[in-house]
């Protein structure tokens, strides 16, 4: 009863398969900007893949199991990286030249244009961007499932 990943990055025209691996029916949608869309109730079956063919950010939902909230973050750029565990990301053999780097996160506090940066790289070099950012409280409440849920009085 989960998105995984909670966060997917894809690149722009990619297609996204949401296959359900647990025994229960899922009604994936999306509402977004950047991708409207609506899976009917599957389980057992494959659901119909997604084209991502517009930029920007889209936020996953179920109407069942309101709970369950994952993003696609499609880039118009083919560099790009999810961060690790330890929050470090990595894009190997750029070309020369200046870039603009950005970071998006669900919970960021600021907007993903306001961490803009421009990383210069240069033939045969490495170069590194840091930032430390802050994120919002999050504010969702672990639900249990099943026999292990208690029940109302």
């Amino acid at each position: 009863k989960q998105f995984v990943p909670f966060v997917k990055p894809v690149l722009i025209g990619s297609t996204v398969r949401f296959p359900n691996s647990d025994n229960i029916r899922h009604q994936v949608y999306s509402f977004s900007a950047a991708k409207k869309f609506e899976l009917p109730l599957y389980a057992g079956t494959e659901a119909a893949a997604v084209v991502f063919d517009k930029a920007g950010v889209v936020v996953l939902g179920c109407n069942i199991h309101d709970w369950m909230i994952g993003y696609i973050y499609v880039s118009d750029t083919p560099y790009f990286a999810k961060t690790d565990a330890g929050g470090k990301a990595m894009l190997a053999e750029l070309p020369p030249g200046d870039y603009t780097v950005r970071v998006w996160h669900p919970g960021l506090e600021v907007s993903e244009e306001s961490t803009k940066r421009i990383a210069n790289i240069a033939a045969g070099a490495a170069a590194s961007v840091e930032y430390q950012l802050s994120l919002k409280p999050v504010v969702r409440v672990p639900r249990v499932s099943g026999a292990a849920a208690p029940a109302y009085p």
